[in-house]
């Protein structure tokens, strides 16, 4: 970085810090018992500052709060903070020049070396810029299972989803659901993607999502996907659950044998005070491949005309960004730190073999930064009209799939 380039960032960190106290309205989705917890964290370093933390939870999830979010901001009515995932849901609002630029801060603080991967910085950088902060590293491609569960049915604990399956029917006789799962569309497309991952192979996941490749999606390998995921769908029967976090309550009371589910339902487990490899067996890739996915979870800020509240909302994005902060946030969330420099030796199990798995470089694409808000969305819709339609076929739900990636953008 040359010499004024460090000026002014330095004296953009200045700014903020001396700022007089103000009020950021934070919107986000997070609002189950580990997720609540996490982003107490936040709050609490925010609030230890001169200024002060203004909760703005939206009860759901991403799929209710982003429009919502989105709709505020267009309409002239922005919070000064909100949660979005990193990757293209606010392209279109930074083109329109409607959030903050951080690449000060971001400079200044020497991001590009700590977040790791880089790539989560990329995402949320445009024409050079960086606009967001990325928070953590969530992948969705575990397997949680209830020991409770296969206790009941006189099982082992499976080590990947074919063993897992094939002690679905044990599980069904000792009145114990096999899968539990939400009805919320993200959810049937999160267990799509990591079924993609186990029965069909990285190589095939990485063509789709990042070359989007119409003709894998209409592959033969791809028909062996859409096969395990029809078959999936019948051992949820009986899960009769909403929101994703029910579905993991299921599992952590023994009433489901497993849930497919992204790293954050640790956080739950946790609220439970339940243990990893006692209570509950964490298994990354299905137990088939031994993989993450790098999605996660950035925080955007939205244009002010008041200079004391943009320097504050610098201020919000360099705390989240902290060594102290990240670890405080993503011990209670369940993810992965964003940072590679920080210490995690209170992490459990689960989080442990994630470290492990991202400190050997076996990361994948997030279909959340591959596609666009758009095609994210018709996925999200075909996979949960195929989960609770079974009149659908594989060849008519495959021709459909290869469709919208043929469409992508």
């Amino acid at each position: 970085m040359d010499l004024m380039k460090t000026l002014v960032a330095s004296t953009a960190i200045c700014a903020a810090s001396a700022a007089s106290a103000v009020e950021l309205e934070v919107t986000h989705w997070w609002t189950s018992g580990g997720e609540a917890a996490a982003v107490a964290e936040f709050a609490k370093a925010f609030n230890e500052t001169e200024h002060t933390w203004v909760d703005g939870a939206i009860a759901g999830s991403g799929g209710t709060a982003r429009p919502i979010i989105i709709s505020r901001i267009l309409g002239g009515d922005p919070m000064h903070a909100t949660q979005l995932n990193h990757g293209r849901q606010a392209e279109e609002l930074v083109e329109a020049g409607l959030m903050l630029d951080l690449t000060d801060v971001a400079e200044a603080e020497g991001w590009a070396d700590v977040v790791n991967p880089v790539r989560l910085l990329d995402a949320c950088t445009l024409d050079g810029r960086v606009y967001c902060v990325p928070v953590n590293i969530h992948s969705p491609q575990w397997l949680w299972l209830s020991h409770d569960a296969f206790e009941k049915a006189g099982l082992d604990v499976p080590s990947d989803w074919f063993q897992f399956v094939d002690a679905a029917p044990a599980l069904k006789e000792a009145g114990v659901v096999p899968l539990a799962m939400g009805q919320q569309s993200w959810q049937t497309n999160l267990a799509f993607g990591a079924i993609m991952v186990a029965v069909g192979g990285t190589d095939l996941y990485v063509d789709i999502l990042t070359n989007k490749n119409a003709d894998a999606a209409a592959s033969a390998e791809m028909t062996k996907v859409f096969e395990a995921f029809a078959a999936a769908r019948l051992l949820s029967e009986g899960s009769n659950v909403q929101d994703w976090n029910q579905a993991t309550n299921l599992v952590i009371t023994g009433k489901a044998g497993g849930q497919i589910h992204g790293d954050w339902a640790q956080g739950e487990f946790q609220v439970a005070n339940q243990v990893a490899g006692e209570d509950y067996t964490c298994l990354p890739g299905l137990g088939v491949n031994e993989i993450i996915a790098t999605g996660g979870d950035a925080f955007y800020f939205p244009k002010t005309d008041d200079p004391e509240i943009t320097a504050a909302q610098k201020e919000l994005a360099s705390l989240m960004i902290s060594k102290e902060v990240q670890v405080a946030f993503n011990l209670k969330k369940g993810s992965l730190p964003i940072r590679g420099d920080v210490d995690l030796s209170a992490a459990n199990d689960c989080m442990k073999k994630g470290l492990a798995i991202l400190a050997a470089g076996n990361v994948l694409p997030d279909g959340v930064n591959s596609f666009s808000a758009d095609t994210d969305g018709q996925i999200n819709d075909l996979m949960v009209e195929f989960w609770n339609d079974t009149s659908i076929t594989v060849e008519d739900a495959q021709a459909r799939y290869a469709d919208i990636i043929a469409n992508a953008d």
